[in-house]
């Protein structure tokens, strides 16, 4: 990834100096689009149609083992119908994160990096569809909880990779480290990478406030379902903090609300062999 900066690249220089490649805009249009209240189906096709490449990398997810239709959808008209416009929304993001983070993906940290948060999001999206939560919007803010990290490894690989390796603490506590390194940390960055894209606000407290949810309300918010989620993709092993210990799965499923813990994964072993074979399906395309 070709990295601009508007001073020297030296360390401790704030956020703000670096400039990363813009989200692909084809994918912020899906995502606003999507999220009006009533969007025409043929209108949305005809959006991520009319960028052949971008279509065909969506096109083939809907139809992949994650979604499992019985007669594949030969159109992007046919999988909008089919998945639904938030679906849809999130399959874009994915395609739009992976063509964001371009050839760096190659790189066996970044591909940890990456498989965390798609980890994150298809239990996300399992802990919010037994929460009667929207799943498709647990599913897009797993893929881009951790987007801010994706980013700082991307403009210091070396150095920040490094960190990664040498961190044994809970995942919050790299905060303070981050920031000493570039200014902010992967929370703050994620942040303004959401508003920079003008992706919808809810994103901006879910990247900056995954670590620190809270329960508002003592209800459930999206931030505790990604939070929890986070927990339960390094506790399955999808995790860029090698010499980490994490919560056991049986303390995590204790956080989820009684009737929800009986419709889950009986054990680990289930969930990570489960959550392997969805991001097969993915990086399969």
């Amino acid at each position: 990834m070709t990295i601009e900066t508007s001073k020297d690249s030296a360390l401790n220089l704030p956020w703000a100096y670096f400039r990363l490649r813009p989200f692909p805009q084809i994918a912020i249009r899906v995502m606003q689009l999507a999220n009006r209240e009533e969007v025409p189906l043929h209108k949305l096709s005809g959006l991520i149609s009319s960028d052949p490449a971008f279509s065909s990398e969506v096109l083939t997810i809907a139809n992949s083992a994650l979604y499992a239709p019985r007669v594949p959808a030969t159109s992007i008209l046919q999988a909008v119908a089919r998945l639904g416009t938030r679906c849809i929304q999130g399959l874009c993001i994915t395609v739009g994160v992976r063509t964001y983070l371009g050839k760096t993906m190659s790189e066996p940290a970044m591909q940890a990096i990456w498989r965390h948060n798609l980890a994150c999001a298809l239990i996300a999206e399992q802990i919010a569809l037994v929460s009667c939560m929207d799943k498709d919007m647990a599913y897009t803010a797993g893929v881009v909880h951790d987007i801010g990290r994706l980013a700082l490894a991307a403009i210091r690989p070396k150095e920040y990779l490094g960190l990664l390796e040498q961190h044994t603490g809970p995942s919050a506590s790299i905060l303070p480290a981050e920031r000493e390194l570039f200014g902010c940390d992967h929370c703050e960055a994620g942040k303004q990478l959401i508003g920079d894209w003008m992706l919808p606000h809810e994103f901006e407290e879910i990247v900056s406030q995954h670590h620190f949810p809270g329960h508002k309300g003592g209800t459930w918010t999206m931030s505790d379902v990604v939070d929890l989620s986070c927990r339960l993709a390094d506790t399955a092993g999808f995790t860029a903090f090698a010499g980490c210990e994490f919560t056991s799965y049986a303390e995590l499923i204790e956080e989820l609300p009684a009737p929800q813990r009986s419709v889950f994964h009986p054990n680990i072993e289930s969930l990570s062999q489960d959550i392997l074979a969805k991001i097969h399906a993915v990086e399969a395309v």
